[in-house]
């Protein structure tokens, strides 16, 4: 069974700006990339890198985890009984419990720029959490422009299969099927999978802000 697409992120980070009262090219600076690169992912014509997500999540000064989150319901596509039920249960109040068993049909996924997905693996409310499993497609990484990324908290990985590159500071290392890593998110960091194969790993990033 495929898992529950989430809707587009965009609308969420565009009344996450409005609530806030931040204009569109105050957000663009802040981030520092292009107010045109803003506006296509608030409108869903473009997704944003890892790095560009935690980056405008940041300066709007909301969680990752928030961006799963459905106020509203979303009407579900094709027919499928197993969709429309997960598409249900999502649109449910956002405090809502994911869990404690999430099947494979029941993740929300967010499709990002640069080859990665990630799918959400549960939740508990008051968490500020993100547990989720990640793919990094052939070619994927956390940031389009080969930039490094930082952002609040602490982050735990474990590679399932497949290999990726992880640069931390001035360190790189290879993880492959097995192992883990585990460092403060402060530290500049990028994911890249120079493979041919899917990178698929489970990642637990705690943000104590």
């Amino acid at each position: 069974m495929a898992p529950a697409d989430v809707p587009p992120i965009g609308a969420r980070i565009r009344r996450a700006r409005q609530e806030r009262g931040v204009s569109l090219r105050a957000l663009a600076r802040e981030v520092g990339v292009s107010a045109s690169l803003v506006s296509q992912i608030e409108t869903g014509k473009s997704q944003p890198s890892v790095s560009t997500l935690y980056a405008i999540t940041t300066v709007l000064g909301i969680s990752v985890e928030s961006l799963f989150e459905q106020r509203e319901p979303v009407a579900a596509t094709g027919g499928a009984a197993a969709v429309t039920h997960a598409l249900a249960a999502f649109a449910a109040d956002p405090a809502r419990r994911i869990g404690p068993l999430v099947t494979g049909g029941e993740r929300e996924v967010l499709e990002l720029d640069s080859g990665v997905v990630w799918e959400r693996l549960g939740h508990v409310p008051g968490a500020d959490v993100d547990f989720l499993l990640v793919t990094y497609r052939p070619g994927g990484s956390s940031s389009t422009s080969g930039g490094l990324m930082r952002h609040a908290g602490t982050e735990y990985g474990y590679l399932i299969s497949g290999e990726l590159v992880l640069t931390l500071g001035f360190d790189t290392y290879t993880l492959r099927p097995g192992g883990a890593v585990c460092f403060e998110s402060t530290t500049p960091h990028r994911y890249c999978n120079d493979g041919e194969e899917p990178a698929v790993g489970v990642w637990f990033v705690f943000s104590d802000t």
